[in-house]
């Protein structure tokens, strides 16, 4: 057995493993937090604006269901986001109760900006593995992900 067959081995006990995954997720997290600095923006809010450019306008309530966080905590993300500029509300022409939300220009511009930054931020996280090695942490960290 090579020596990282030997390792893959030891963390392959779900303790070792767990704590190896969390360590990692640790890594990335903080990896992101540094690279949101700049535009004083956090994770969750750029889960926001990524939902909201890739759905468009949408109902508040909307939003919180594709965040599948509570409303409250969806109306201050928002309300961080537009203190920004990087999102409007607007009235919903057709129910006068409801609250539309959509990114604005320089919301657009800055997930353009973010989105130059992360793109070199996976390859120093993740350049280190080969392509079928990427391919298949790809495949498995989906599996976990998508609900049985």
């Amino acid at each position: 057995m090579t020596q990282d067959r030997e390792a893959a081995a030891d963390l392959a006990g779900d303790d070792a493993l767990s704590e190896a995954f969390w360590a990692v997720a640790r890594q990335l997290r903080e990896r992101s937090q540094e690279t949101l600095a700049p535009w004083d923006i956090t994770p969750a809010h750029l889960r926001a604006l990524r939902t909201l450019r890739r759905h468009g306008t949408l109902r508040l309530s909307e939003l919180s269901d594709h965040l599948h966080i509570a409303p409250r905590s969806t109306t201050e993300v928002v309300d961080a986001l537009e203190a920004r500029d990087l999102v409007r509300r607007r009235a919903d022409p057709g129910d006068r109760r409801a609250t539309l939300v959509e990114v604005t220009e320089r919301g657009t511009d800055v997930l353009a900006a973010i989105r130059d930054t992360r793109g070199t931020e996976a390859v120093r996280v993740f350049g280190r593995l080969s392509p079928p090695d990427r391919a298949e942490l790809a495949r498995l960290l989906t599996q976990l992900r998508d609900p049985a």
